[in-house]
């Protein structure tokens, strides 16, 4: 079996391409460039130049291949140009989809996220068909996510074999950007965290996240969305935790949401607008923070056999692959 991975250089990328390669699967990941890509080190894997915004790249790269998982996303929570999300999430969606159904590929696995599931009513846990509202796609990230989305389902309509896998918030090794959650880690590390937020989470073992991906491919049901996640909790918790592998204190204080978003629309003036640059606090980062949901991931476990692997687990491993990297 051969399978084309898209935004393999990235947290979840990276780890899929791993996963796959363990499970014996041929790999080619899809890069923009010949540089030296940290999460593909050490990996038996074909690299292929290419770009989910050019067609004829794409074209070349899923020729041969059995499954397309398409992981390539523009997950920056605060752009300069918003419209490089419609490009990159929309539109490269779009090519990919074409590009695997004019070769003929078997069956394309598309990674979305949690993000776009809407909130469920109060004291409810939130599932795969909760339809979001106009205020739950606030953001250009959002929103572009749930519109490549659509795109899937269109092409669904057309008769193209295709799984949506929806993580959460994964956590484990292999984060070399690092991902939001990660820099969470690595400022609980270093010490750098005075404060706590009292954002609503749920977190996921990485690895948890591969084998999600894996079954989707293998066992998920054509046009059906999987929510891979595990653990409903809080950042205070998550710090308690990190506490207990790191034996650094856990923030004391904690700042209430939203005194957050406030500062983060004073921040989103000053900096973004007339300044031009990236806020310190992106907007759409703290409305994803007012989203006190939690999330019922059932439906990928019964379904799929998604695992459910210890989060203490997950956060001590990232914990040591950051230590081992030399990130602290």
């Amino acid at each position: 079996m051969r399978a084309l991975v898209t935004g393999a250089t990235g947290f979840v990328g990276g780890n899929l391409a791993r996963g796959l390669v363990c499970e014996g699967v041929e790999v080619r990941a899809l890069v923009r460039d010949e540089g030296h890509h940290p999460a593909l080190e050490g990996l038996r894997v074909e690299r292929t130049r290419g770009d989910v915004e050019d067609p004829d790249s794409l074209r070349a790269a899923v020729r041969g291949c059995d499954v397309v998982f398409h992981v390539a996303a523009l997950t920056a929570l605060w752009d300069r140009d918003p419209s490089r999300h419609h490009q990159v999430n929309v539109v490269g969606t779009r090519n990919v989809l074409a590009a695997a159904e004019a070769a003929g590929v078997e069956r394309v696995v598309h990674t979305s996220t949690w993000v776009v599931v809407g909130r469920p009513e109060e004291g409810l846990l939130a599932r795969e068909d909760n339809q979001p509202t106009r205020s739950d796609l606030r953001g250009p990230y959002r929103l572009t996510k749930w519109l490549a989305e659509r795109e899937v389902r269109t092409a669904v309509t057309r008769g193209q074999n295709v799984v949506i896998a929806s993580p959460t918030v994964p956590i484990g090794p292999w984060d070399v950007k690092p991902t939001p959650t990660g820099r969470i880690v690595l400022d609980f590390i270093r010490g750098r965290m005075p404060v706590a937020i009292g954002v609503h989470l749920n977190l996921i073992d990485v690895e948890d996240v591969v084998q999600g991906h894996i079954a989707a491919w293998r066992r998920g049901s054509t046009g059906e969305r999987y929510l891979l996640g595990n653990w409903n909790t809080t950042l205070p918790e998550v710090c308690s935790v990190l506490s207990g592998i790191t034996g650094r204190r856990p923030p004391r204080l904690k700042a209430p949401v939203p005194l957050v978003l406030a500062a983060a629309y004073v921040d989103a003036l000053l900096e973004g607008v007339i300044l031009r640059r990236q806020p310190y606090i992106p907007l759409e980062a703290a409305r994803l923070a007012q989203r006190r949901m939690a999330v019922d991931c059932t439906k990928a476990v019964s379904e799929l056999g998604l695992p459910q692997s210890s989060i203490a687990g997950a956060l001590e491993k990232s914990v040591r692959w950051f230590r081992d990297h030399d990130y602290t």
